[in-house]
């Protein structure tokens, strides 16, 4: 409801100047938040730097850190954030970076090459506090690209990130997707810092973000195959059984999230029966995810027959509160552009990938042995011993 003044006239100058102001307000809250954030941000970090380099637990005993954690409760009643085990996150959290220092000069250098949402460029230069960056004390500064995302954020990336560089890489894409904390989370488990590159795609087109990132993130380049044993020549039926066969290998070999639901699912359009190689349900991704396997090279082709089967799981199996289905097509090998021409035109999220290492059985081990001979042989002459009695 807007209330007007009874002593007014109101023009487009004036609505275009109320529109201004309102832009402006809004850009002083989210500058506001930043600086709050930062606040918080150098003060845990000034602490737990504290904690580190006067060697607290040597100085005054095992119970410092629960200590100062009682004290801060007591002097600051109504903050939150004081707990004994948060105290513990942010010595960590100084003493994990504070070891390389020449890795975070490098990564300070190298942010302005970024592609970062506008709203964090714009800010880049709001004027953070002393501390940051200029801390007059020993010890590492705090790096000011750090304050653009919360202290849950921090903690998460910490407790969970095996390097440096896996760490300040989940703090660039938190920044660069605007992810949530469950974001943040579901791409961790997923492990895009190692898969990014994943399938060959066009999720980035069809999904939104975060999404179109974490479905990225569950698919790889190359599928290892190495516990799957088939004749020479074997066709796309005998990989689905032998696939399904090793299962819990096969699962391990997609990633974590991937619930099973079955092969040769069979769907029903426009009157016919289809059959999908390999139907799985992604639940971080709240989605189906339909593979396709084919025991050849990738041809144009595959991606149209996979866009059908997709777009008809999408219109038959998918519900409201479910994400859009994706598609992966595993095909024995392929060419970049011949898959980015097949995308061309298609309207579902799809990625194509390859596969390899898949063990081919001598001749040797496929002619049945003496023994299963033999037992071949006693079987069939019991089964004519009953039908001559």
């Amino acid at each position: 409801m807007v209330v007007r003044s009874h002593d007014v006239n109101i023009d487009k100058e004036y609505a275009q100047w109320i529109a201004e102001l309102k832009v402006r307000y809004r850009s002083a809250q989210a500058k506001a938040a930043v600086r709050i954030n930062a606040e918080q941000l150098v003060f845990n970090w000034e602490l737990g730097r504290d904690m580190e380099l006067k060697k607290a637990e040597q100085r005054w005993g095992a119970g410092v850190v629960e200590q100062v954690s009682l004290d801060l409760q007591a002097a600051f009643p109504e903050s939150k954030g004081f707990s004994t085990t948060n105290l513990w996150y942010m010595k960590q959290w100084y003493s994990f970076y504070s070891e390389a220092t020449e890795k975070l000069v490098q990564f300070g250098r190298e942010m302005p090459k970024q592609k970062l949402p506008q709203a964090v460029e714009k800010m880049q230069n709001i004027i953070l506090p002393q501390a940051a960056g200029e801390m007059k004390d020993s010890g590492v500064p705090f790096p000011k690209i750090f304050a653009f995302i919360p202290w849950g954020h921090h903690r998460e990336i910490l407790s969970k990130s095996k390097s440096i560089e896996e760490a300040l890489f989940y703090i660039l894409k938190t920044i660069d997707g605007n992810w949530s904390r469950e974001t943040l989370v579901n791409c961790i488990k997923a492990d895009l810092y190692h898969t990014q590159g994943g399938a060959i795609s066009n999720f980035s087109e069809q999904l939104p973000a975060p999404q179109s990132e974490l479905a990225q993130a569950i698919t790889k380049d190359t599928y290892d195959f190495g516990f799957v044993s088939l004749s020479e020549g074997y066709k796309e039926e005998a990989l689905e059984i032998e696939l399904e066969t090793h299962l819990t290998r096969f699962l391990l070999e997609m990633g974590t999230g991937f619930a099973y639901l079955g092969r040769q699912k069979q769907i029903v359009v426009a009157g016919k029966t289809r059959k999908l190689d390999m139907l799985f349900f992604h639940i971080p991704l709240n989605c189906y995810v339909v593979v396709e396997l084919k025991a050849v090279p990738f041809q144009p082709e595959f991606a149209g027959k996979l866009n059908f089967y997709v777009s008809a799981v999408d219109d038959l199996i998918k519900t409201p509160t479910q994400n859009p289905t994706i598609g992966l097509l595993i095909c024995s090998n392929k060419d970049e552009t011949e898959v980015q021409y097949a995308f061309r035109g298609l309207q579902t999220p799809i990625g194509v990938a390859s596969y390899d290492n898949v063990q081919i059985k001598k001749i040797q081990e496929q002619l049945p042995s003496v023994e299963e001979l033999t037992k071949r042989i006693r079987l069939l002459e019991e089964q004519l011993a009953k039908r001559t009695t």
